[in-house]
């Protein structure tokens, strides 16, 4: 029979060991615990957040970028884990997704492709599908928006000019910057990214709104189109 979390000492228990010594002295297993909240009869939360960090195929267990990739679904095949443990990791993974993006977009100047990356890899890299994005700017390159404009599959956004336009017509925006994803987490890009990449500067040039880049987003890396033709900003 597993033993209670009460019977633990109080200096082992996630919540008191985290107010005695700070979040950073916790395990990905006993900050998970706390997130968990309950265990079953069998398993404290601490043993029942192992078994989550074991259902990873990611040999680094240090790692807990599989927890954005899973789905309420799959949260509830572990046993211990119900339905509403599995929406409490769904929702503490998206709030860890949302801090990461800057308080105040209107003030950031784009001045390189890495800028953009920094503004939207921790959101996109993450993404089980594609998901193209239309940065907006002034003519200063401060970001005056960012609108999602085609939703993919899992090879690619099917990207309209049209869409990618539309709303920078309406912000009178001067330039735009196109952005998406490789959910294989490799950002070469591909013959197709090319091609729409052209068709999209084509369309810009002839209504007089500048496409400065177009960036693709992996995991942890990015490239930049434009890099790869030789141009910049």
């Amino acid at each position: 029979m597993s033993i209670k979390m009460k019977e633990l000492p109080e200096c082992e228990r996630p919540y008191e060991k985290l107010e005695m010594y700070g979040a950073e002295k916790l395990s990905n297993a006993e900050l998970l615990a706390i997130i968990i909240k309950t265990g079953t009869k069998e398993e404290t939360a601490v043993s029942l957040a192992q078994k989550l960090l074991k259902s990873s195929s990611i040999s680094n267990r240090d790692c807990l970028k599989f927890l954005q990739e899973m789905s309420i679904e799959e949260f509830t095949k572990i046993k211990g884990i119900g339905r509403v443990k599995a929406i409490q990791l769904k929702a503490i993974c998206e709030i860890a997704k949302r801090m990461s993006r800057p308080i105040d977009t209107l003030k950031i100047k784009i001045k390189k492709p890495e800028d953009v990356a920094e503004l939207l890899m921790e959101e996109m890299q993450y993404e089980k599908r594609e998901i193209a994005k239309v940065m907006m700017l002034n003519t200063k390159n401060i970001v005056l928006k960012i609108v999602d404009v085609s939703f993919g599959g899992t090879n690619f956004a099917m990207i309209d000019p049209k869409e990618v336009l539309t709303e920078a017509i309406k912000m009178q925006a001067p330039k735009i910057i196109l952005i998406h994803n490789h959910p294989s987490g490799d950002p070469t890009p591909s013959s197709q990214d090319f091609n729409i990449t052209d068709r999209i500067y084509d369309a810009c040039e002839i209504i007089g709104i500048e496409l400065l880049d177009h960036i693709v987003i992996g995991d942890g890396y990015f490239e930049s189109i434009f890099n790869k033709k030789k141009r910049s900003f």
